[in-house]
């Protein structure tokens, strides 16, 4: 094999001709580097960098330019080669094409996907270290990496089933609204803000004709998520999340034992009212996660204070309603409204209410079994990324690292096939 092909192949790249080699000291620490002097084969020479179409020469000799490329064990390498413009009818006057780096880039494909691959397992500042660049390269890396693999593909087509949650980011009410994709879990969009109008930016994007295409949308009971669904797309069916509606009833219990509990303590029963508070995880817990001694101290609680165990009782029918689904579950949840209404406990009667307005949205539930486990799941990985990073200076770097993590633009490490 003959040297020149050889170090092209260990370059993984093609479409290039290495002429010749040198080393020399590094300025960043002072030790030696692999300079390979390099050009792009004849075929792809004169190209514009964006279009790839071939186009009239602007400079008649270029400028030396560099690229780092993965090292070869403890040595850096490096690319360099001479850069010309052209002049490209749609994009004017541009840097020419090069087969080994994306447009504006300095660093090679491999030594990006690379850093791409390792950030979306770890924190920058581990990647930054590891292959020896800084913290700021690789953000800007993995941000040119997400934009070329988005712009290959368009995340908005196919969308038939679609989740909305918001999460917070930062302290402060600083808040992302998310959009997955329910039949692959796939994050679609995620963008800075949690109100009706963030929704309305996504509906302009997706389009008229693709919003007639969806069907579902789960979500929780907030009204900036109702409103423009319900103007933008009349026609999808609108689900409420069960869990949100369980954890309604959950509150509900919990307001009914600490009000209970202040009750005891401002008449001077401080023994019952220590009773009392020992019995938070027996009553709000479910009964199969119950240990023995919570068993027990749930039996007491239905001897001795009827009131705390009728909320109990109302708590676990509510996720009985959800358990049964379709036609069962629509009795179920027409008896459940029937006593949580005339129960006379305030809290219970209060959610009554608010399950009452709901109560179209969760007959959808139950008829179609969606929820927002999706949303809740992708909301789980930013939280993970979040603290992985030790929080975000702005939305758009987490923005950048969920769509590369969760919308699977994550490219496979040179080589390889996204099988590996």
């Amino acid at each position: 094999m003959r040297p020149t092909r050889l170090l092209r192949d260990l370059l993984g790249v093609q479409d290039m001709v290495v002429e010749s080699t040198h080393q020399e000291i590094s300025e960043e620490d002072s030790r030696w580097e692999l300079i390979m002097h390099v050009r792009p084969r004849a075929g792809q020479r004169g190209r514009c960098s964006r279009c790839r179409r071939r186009c009239v020469g602007y400079d008649r000799r270029g400028q030396a330019r560099r690229w780092r490329s993965l090292d070869w064990g403890t040595t850096m390498v490096r690319l360099e080669a001479e850069v010309t413009r052209v002049s490209c009818p749609e994009h004017g006057v541009i840097v020419a094409h090069v087969p080994w780096a994306r447009p504006k880039a300095r660093h090679t494909y491999a030594f990006e996907d690379t850093v791409a691959w390792w950030t979306a397992r770890a924190a920058a500042s581990v990647v930054a270290e590891f292959l020896r660049t800084t913290r700021r390269a690789v953000q800007a890396i993995v941000e040119r990496v997400v934009t070329e693999r988005a712009g290959q593909t368009d995340p908005l087509a196919g969308l038939r089933r679609i989740g909305i949650d918001e999460i917070a980011y930062r302290k402060g009410q600083r808040y992302l609204t998310c959009v997955i994709d329910h039949d692959t879990g796939r994050l679609v969009q995620a963008a800075e803000g949690r109100n009706s109008d963030t929704i309305d930016k996504f509906f302009d994007a997706l389009g008229e004709q693709r919003t007639k295409e969806l069907t579902h949308v789960p979500a929780d009971g907030a009204e900036w998520i109702h409103g423009p669904v319900k103007i933008r797309a009349p026609h999808v069916v609108l689900c409420l999340d069960p869990f949100h509606v369980i954890q309604w009833a959950t509150n509900a219990v919990g307001k009914v034992r600490r009000g209970l509990w202040n009750t005891l303590r401002e008449n001077g029963n401080t023994g019952q009212a220590s009773d009392v508070n020992r019995t938070r995880w027996a009553v709000l817990k479910n009964p199969e996660d119950l240990t023995g001694e919570q068993r027990t101290t749930l039996a007491a609680i239905a001897k001795t204070n009827n009131r705390l165990y009728r909320a109990y009782l109302l708590k676990e029918q509510l996720r009985a309603v959800f358990a049964a689904r379709g036609k069962t579950g629509r009795a179920l949840l027409a008896g459940w409204l029937t006593w949580a209404a005339r129960c006379r406990i305030p809290e219970f009667v209060k959610l009554a209410k608010a399950i009452q307005r709901y109560r179209s949205l969760i007959r959808n539930t139950l008829d179609h079994g969606l929820s927002n486990a999706r949303s809740e799941s992708t909301n789980t990985h930013l939280r993970v990324l979040t603290r992985r990073a030790y929080g975000f200076r702005s939305p758009q770097a987490l923005i950048t690292l969920a769509m590369l993590t969760r919308s699977r633009l994550c490219p496979p490490l040179p080589t390889r096939s996204t099988k590996d």
